[in-house]
């Protein structure tokens, strides 16, 4: 049960992912609140707690699976009274709505450490033939952590609001209300995947990479990233054959580091050609990979053109191998110049230019998708102006991630019927 495996043969598509990157607290989060009330100690993790994570389902289907992840945990985890519903607002949800998944048959499930699980299929009556009215909503996910769990496996960068129980307040998903889950986050624990029933011939298209997939400087919880963007205008082109899946984390590269260590992890978490199987291949029915990721190679690495072409080659090959006719799309980097001192640097920026010659010459892929040339300012040599200011805490921004005006316009520079494959 605890494996990262689901079979090809399914009728599930991944309707919504939210790749773990490490143990809290190691990562990038945005906006986070102060946590010590809710997660006093990261050592004990989580204490006989219950957590309302929620998240957007990008497809919905009649029947949903989820799946729970322990990848970076030290003991085993064992989760009680999981339970799904329609988001009404805040940590309320719809009357009515939240369900009980289980595993196996069980309500109660313990996953190994390094390990993940996936629920049995869950009947959601409120989704009917016309699904449209649920375009944009959320579902809540709760869970019930028994005991102690240790270290907790979580995404950092959620730029979604979710919601804790109090340590030692036990199990609450069962219930519909607010006041059982007083704190809030902006983070994703435990849950890496939502799986929804799809009709025969839909696929998934993953949105593979760093923190500029993962959405950093979007607006928080405006679903506004590069990929939510892409997915609104692909369902108006092509409804109802696709779900777009985001497995972005910030600080992540393609081959870097070379070993991840769960006693000194990195919060960009294990490197892209290392985290493939459990982020992409091991989901059902993947059509599409949209691989955008190389500047933190660069910048924090500093790794040269060749080592990381190199991964690119050997990333894309394990792709085609694990999922027999994928279409494998790499998008090219975005300006970092001026930006931080790891990535601004003229150093990095000659990188990212030979790197993006690369990824337009090399062949080996389906598709090119030209983000740099949809965001760069040809008189600077930086992104745009105008897509540099915060858009999720204010401020001037960081000159190195596009803000929601600039993901508006990667989104837009996506030919969607090369995507689509007509």
């Amino acid at each position: 049960m605890n494996e990262f495996h689901t079979p090809a043969s399914s009728s599930f598509v991944p309707a919504w992912t939210g790749s773990a990157h490490g143990p809290y607290p190691i990562g990038n989060p945005t906006a986070q609140p102060d946590l010590r009330f809710a997660i006093a100690d990261p050592r004990i993790g989580a204490c006989d707690q219950s957590f309302r994570l929620i998240v957007r389902p990008d497809i919905w289907g009649g029947h949903a699976r989820i799946r729970l992840s322990n990848a970076f945990g030290s003991r085993p985890v064992t989760f009680a009274a999981v339970h799904a519903g329609l988001q009404l607002s805040g940590s309320a949800v719809v009357p009515g709505t939240n369900r009980p998944i289980t595993f196996g048959g069980e309500s109660v499930v313990t996953v190994a450490p390094g390990g993940a699980v996936v629920s049995d299929p869950l009947a959601l009556p409120f989704v009917d033939q016309a699904v449209a009215w649920l375009a944009g909503r959320r579902l809540a996910v709760s869970f019930h952590v028994v005991g102690e769990s240790g270290p907790i496996t979580w995404h950092a960068k959620a730029l979604t609001s979710s919601y804790i129980s109090p340590p030692g307040s036990g199990g609450r998903a069962a219930e519909d209300g607010e006041h059982e889950f007083p704190f809030s986050t902006t983070s994703w624990y435990f849950l890496d995947a939502v799986e929804m029933s799809a009709p025969p011939g839909t696929r998934a298209i993953v949105t593979f990479g760093d923190s500029i997939t993962d959405g950093t400087n979007s607006t928080l919880n405006g679903d506004d990233r590069w990929p939510d963007v892409f997915a609104r205008r692909l369902h108006t082109r092509h409804a109802g054959r696709f779900a777009v899946v985001n497995a972005g984390i910030g600080g992540n590269q393609v081959i870097g580091p070379a070993v991840y260590a769960l006693d000194d992890p990195t919060p960009g978490g294990p490197a892209a050609l290392h985290r493939l199987e459990r982020d992409v291949i091991s989901l059902p029915n993947v059509g599409a990979v949209i691989w955008l990721e190389g500047i933190n190679d660069f910048g924090t690495g500093g790794a040269t053109m060749a080592a990381v072409e190199a991964g690119v080659r050997a990333g894309v090959a394990r792709l085609r191998a694990g999922i027999p006719d994928v279409r494998v799309f790499m998008a090219t980097l975005t300006s970092a110049l001026n930006s931080t001192p790891t990535h601004g640097t003229t150093e990095v920026e000659a990188r990212r230019q030979g790197y993006n010659r690369f990824i337009r010459t090399a062949g080996i892929f389906d598709g090119v998708i030209d983000f740099d040339a949809a965001t760069i300012d040809p008189s600077t040599g930086e992104i745009k102006p105008e897509y540099q200011p915060n858009a999720s805490i204010g401020g001037p921004g960081d000159k190195l991630h596009p803000n929601r005006a600039g993901y508006l316009a990667m989104a837009g520079a996506i030919d969607l019927d090369l995507i689509a494959g007509v």
